[in-house]
């Protein structure tokens, strides 16, 4: 196991899930700009930057530790940090675009802070120091946290879970209502990617890259629009943004009854993009992610 303050090189685990033994979160506070959740040990704050994208910051408070993920910008999250008078261990990347590793230097000088990313993107994380693969764990202080490869919006990209919070960090592959355009990867990797994420508990908070939830909401209504609990998410995520305040996490649970990326095997949604009932799941989700890019 790789320990968050001792590097000495990656370690091939197998994957894990105890079940038995986690604990539901609950909801610390939310404030503007900063949004905070207490999950466990694990403090987690919504970080906003740029016009759409999430930061996290993870402090653990057990070991005095303190991660970001996919920090797209420096400023924000340095006032974040000064905000809670903390300093900054880690930088973890769920993948290589700009919009996720911006501010990876910059925090890295100021804070003298280790960055951590996908094996598979080693070339393309800016400033990265640890790379690790499908199935590793990693130590962010006394919270274990899981790899798990999910190609698809890019070749190399990786998803965070941490067991004991019951979090998972899905970058661009799996956003509230939506999954991730897919850049490099195909439509097979990104339904296998968004498999392995919904072998997880309902209860799973989901932590996604970017607010697209209401925009997302409107093209789900167009595939389910008979689909109850999403017209229930949807006046809820309304009232959510027009108070300026995130939608996200978001439920695992949730997500598989409202999105349409996870439903392809809702007759609703196959007939709304003409796929027939025959056929399979990744030509569904094709469909499905084709008519979005059109939208």
């Amino acid at each position: 196991m790789i320990n968050g303050t001792l590097f000495k090189g990656n370690l091939r685990l197998s994957t894990w899930h105890n079940t038995s033994l986690l604990k539901a979160p609950f909801w610390a506070c939310r404030r503007r700009g900063l949004h905070s959740s207490a999950v466990s040990a694990l403090q987690i704050d919504v970080v906003p930057c740029l016009k759409d994208n999430y930061a996290y910051l993870l402090h653990d408070t057990d070991a005095g530790v303190t991660g970001v993920i996919d920090p797209s910008e420096a400023k924000p999250v340095i006032e974040a940090l000064r905000k809670k008078d903390l300093g900054l261990g880690f930088i973890l990347n769920t993948h290589h675009h700009w919009d996720h590793t911006g501010g990876n230097a910059d925090l890295k000088r100021r804070f003298n802070a280790k960055v951590v990313g996908p094996y598979a993107d080693r070339g393309r994380i800016p400033e990265i120091d640890v790379a690790l693969k499908d199935g590793d764990t990693w130590m962010l202080g006394s919270q274990k946290m899981l790899v798990l490869d999910t190609p698809g919006h890019t070749k190399g990209h990786v998803c965070f879970y941490f067991p004991t919070s019951k979090a998972i960090f899905t970058g661009d592959t799996l956003f509230s209502l939506s999954c991730g355009k897919l850049f490099e990867g195909t439509p097979q990797q990104m339904w296998t990617s968004l498999s392995k994420i919904m072998a997880f508990p309902d209860d799973t908070l989901v932590y996604c890259g970017h607010e697209y939830t209401l925009s997302n909401a409107e093209f789900s209504l167009t595939l389910e629009p008979n689909n109850e609990a999403l017209k229930k998410y949807y006046s809820e995520v309304k009232e959510l943004r027009q108070a300026n305040r995130p939608t996200i996490p978001t439920s695992l649970g949730r997500e598989k009854a409202c999105n349409p990326f996870l439903r392809v095997s809702s007759a609703e949604v196959r007939a709304s993009v003409g796929i027939s009932r025959e056929a399979d799941e990744v030509q569904a989700l094709a469909a499905v992610r084709a008519r979005k890019d059109r939208w």
